[in-house]
């Protein structure tokens, strides 16, 4: 049966008969169905960006979690399990990304939103954060949410959130040094958020800096000299950064600008998330900045 005759079934699809037109109609309202609900809808939802919220136990990070999400501060209670979030921007703030963007762009607030997850900040539970650090899926930035009205010089609250903080610029620097090649894992930006600015015992945010670099310093002194006690040289082969010595070695002061040279910015900017006037606004323009 030829192709010209009527009775044939390219005949019939094209011709503008009812089954035709039926047929096209089907076609045009399916397939673009398609694409937006099983193709864009799982690639949109896989790749947003997403930021770790890290810190010592009773730092108030899941307080900031709800924050973020809900617009208000909420009680909460210590965190046992990581937790994450779909947060989008405020209105106020921008997104880097979509600096010349139209507000009439209808994917602009597509470009505002980003996966918060929170860490349980318990010693023995940390292991989900570092977790997230050695195999980090879209990750664009760190939160290490410090207690500033905990952390004065000598206290044991100082102490624990500077091993905590440590480790965690550690595993970054090691990161950035074996994986130079990697686009997605050649940056992650640090914030380290000195909450609970409203109390009166506060550090001020300049002197939380300070207290943290000296006491991160202590720490890389102790454990490069139990490096040296058990035979491992600093004049070795090696490099510092494969012993796990952060910043520059192991010798002299550490600051965090030390980090520069592994591409890892630190940041600290303070506010507090919960209280009578709550203000996270330059933790949101962090946020906006590498968006």
């Amino acid at each position: 049966m030829s192709w010209s005759q009527s009775s044939s079934w390219t005949t019939i699809l094209l011709a503008p008969t009812p089954l035709a037109i039926a047929v096209t109609l089907v076609i045009a309202v399916v397939t673009p169905l398609f694409l937006h609900f099983i193709i864009y809808r799982s690639t949109s939802t896989t790749s947003l960006p997403s930021f770790l919220l890290l810190g010592p136990s009773n730092a108030g990070k899941t307080s900031l979690l709800t924050l973020f999400e809900r617009g208000i501060p909420a009680a909460t209670h210590t965190s046992q399990h990581p937790l994450i979030v779909e947060v989008s921007l405020p209105i106020t703030i921008g997104a880097t990304s979509s600096k010349y963007r139209s507000s009439n762009d209808p994917t602009l607030q597509v470009h505002k939103r980003f996966l918060l997850i929170d860490t349980p900040g318990h010693g023995k539970l940390r292991h989900y954060a570092l977790d997230n650090l050695i195999k980090p899926q879209y990750l664009k930035g760190i939160f290490f949410v410090v207690d500033a009205a905990n952390i004065s010089p000598g206290s044991s609250g100082l102490k624990d959130a500077a091993e905590y903080l440590h480790d965690v610029l550690l595993i970054l620097q090691k990161r950035a040094t074996t994986l130079k090649t990697s686009r997605i894992l050649s940056k992650i930006p640090v914030l380290i958020a000195a909450n609970k600015l409203d109390l009166f015992t506060a550090l001020p945010t300049a002197f939380v800096t300070n207290v943290l670099e000296k006491e991160i310093t202590n720490i890389r002194l102790s454990r490069s000299k139990g490096l040296l006690d058990s035979g491992i040289a600093m004049n070795d082969g090696d490099s510092g950064d494969d012993k796990g010595w952060l910043g520059d070695g192991g010798e002299g002061s550490f600051e965090f600008s030390q980090l520069e040279e592994a591409n890892i910015a630190v940041t600290v900017e303070g506010g507090n998330a919960v209280g009578d006037v709550v203000n996270i606004t330059r933790w949101w323009d962090w946020i906006g900045s590498i968006l």
